[in-house]
């Protein structure tokens, strides 16, 4: 297959805010000193997403270098290394590592991976895209050593490195935890436990020309299946998909989540992650504030039926 990243999603806000972790100097020195170890020019290089991590497609190479975020999840840097190269193994389609390098990079106090760009397609990635792949993914055995699934690890230590949270909204996130952590022990999952992507949406599948391949694997774990099923449906539920790319995705996949009981569970789950991923970034990428704040609101008011916009 072609080699990958690329995106068609308009280009965030490079961050602006005082005093975080991630101002425009500190992450363009960090490109800088990765493009200085390609033997490549970081001249031109545009910003594809900046949340969890910061990721830059280079204009000089066809290569996209993605700086880790969150000092606490910097573990899960290894995860997606492993991943990567087990998908490659096997043949699943899926972004990949460029060869030749010891990854993850340590460049100054970050960790940083480099991947082959996919090219562009000009077309959305579809549902039942989506739908194929994760059953590509469920059908393979994990890759040896890679970690249980554990939602609330993640959370938990996006709290805890907060560039700015307020102790009365800490309590909450924390106390919210351990709740739905009670309420997870005691649901009985219909699919057998295995690999799974752990962040399933379209937006972690590139269109690329030799078909579509998935990426981001920083949430990759062994777990039950039914947590890569419940993206799509909190996308619906959340940010008003059209309900026909849910329907499309539960078909072609062969089980529809939100028809079983523990579906609930999930669902809130998935809410609080998508909540709190941009605590590590906050400072940095203060433009989210307004969203992040109506999402606290909201589940502490337990407004289930309120509309969120996605972090840009």
């Amino acid at each position: 297959m072609t080699s990958p990243t690329a995106s068609t999603r308009s280009t965030p806000p490079e961050p602006t805010g005082p005093g975080g972790r991630f101002t425009p100097a500190i992450l363009r020195d960090a490109l800088g000193r990765t493009c200085d170890l390609l033997g490549v020019d970081p001249e031109g290089a545009r910003l594809l997403r900046f949340t969890n991590n910061a990721v830059y497609e280079l204009t000089s190479a066809p290569f996209v270098v993605r700086i880790v975020g969150s000092t606490r999840l910097r573990h899960r840097v290894g995860t997606v290394v492993r991943v990567a190269r087990h998908f490659e193994r096997h043949d699943v389609p899926a972004i990949r590592l460029v060869p030749g390098l010891d990854q993850p990079l340590p460049v100054g106090e970050h960790l940083v991976t480099v991947w082959w760009k996919v090219p562009g397609t000009g077309r959305k990635a579809k549902a039942a895209d989506l739908a194929e792949l994760l059953r590509r993914v469920h059908a393979l055995e994990p890759p040896e050593g890679l970690a249980e699934w554990a939602p609330f690890a993640a959370v938990r230590a996006r709290v805890s490195d907060a560039e700015e949270l307020a102790d009365g909204d800490r309590r909450f996130l924390l106390e919210r935890c351990a709740e739905l952590e009670a309420e997870l022990a005691t649901l009985d999952f219909p699919l057998p436990r295995g690999l799974v992507h752990g962040d399933a949406h379209t937006g972690n599948v590139i269109p690329g020309p030799d078909g579509p391949v998935l990426c981001d694997f920083d949430s990759s774990c062994v777990g039950p299946p039914e947590w890569d099923l419940t993206p799509l449906a909190v996308g619906r539920e959340r940010f008003g998909d059209p309900p026909a790319r849910y329907r499309v995705f539960a078909r072609r996949y062969g089980f529809d989540v939100t028809t079983w009981s523990g579906f609930a569970v999930l669902r809130a789950i998935r809410e609080l992650k998508l909540t709190t991923s941009v605590l590590p970034i906050l400072r940095s990428h203060p433009s989210v504030r307004d969203e992040l704040r109506k999402r606290l609101n909201d589940l502490r008011n337990g407004r289930t039926g309120a509309r969120w916009n996605r972090y840009r």
